[in-house]
């Protein structure tokens, strides 16, 4: 895999708020940053549900993460799946990570809907024609709702 610099990665640009986020940042802490998948070059919506999870630190493989990284990644990954369950009423989730194309981990975590056919299911479900794709005030409003939900679960486990 191609390695790259930390003040090149379109990741660690995104985390230090050079790179905008359609929805800001639902939660992040010293080592994790969790957002909604934004807006690309000349894309103007983009499949409601689509989150991500990243290290803050530029790391580039799955190997090469702190376990406390990992372990933090792994519950919010969680967390996020319960989200999206709740607030936006998605029947299942599905994670991934392919680490190809953009070479700094970031964990998919992406919601079905109800209704998706099955030759949709997987990594095809954001491809149905009838997938909720959104604009940035509908991203921002998914994005929102998230969060509410991560506050509010925060203020149970104190």
């Amino acid at each position: 895999m191609k390695r790259i610099n930390p003040e090149e990665c379109v990741v660690c640009r995104k985390h230090r708020g050079q790179v905008m986020v359609a929805g800001g940042s639902i939660y992040e802490d010293e080592l994790i940053f969790v957002s909604h998948a934004q807006l690309w070059g000349d894309e103007t919506k983009h499949y409601l549900g689509h989150l991500f999870i990243e290290p803050k630190r530029h790391v580039a493989e799955l190997a090469d993460l702190t376990e406390q990284e990992a372990q933090l990644i792994g519950l919010f990954t969680t967390r996020a799946a319960q989200a999206l369950m709740h607030t936006e009423k998605v029947e299942h989730v599905y994670s991934f990570v392919i680490g190809d194309g953009v070479p700094h981990v970031h964990v998919h975590v992406i919601g079905r809907y109800p209704g998706a056919p099955r030759e949709y299911w997987g990594p095809r479900v954001d491809e149905w024609p009838g997938a909720p794709h959104g604009d940035e005030a509908e991203i921002e409003g998914v994005s929102k709702r998230i969060r509410q939900y991560f506050e509010e679960y925060f203020k149970r486990i104190d």
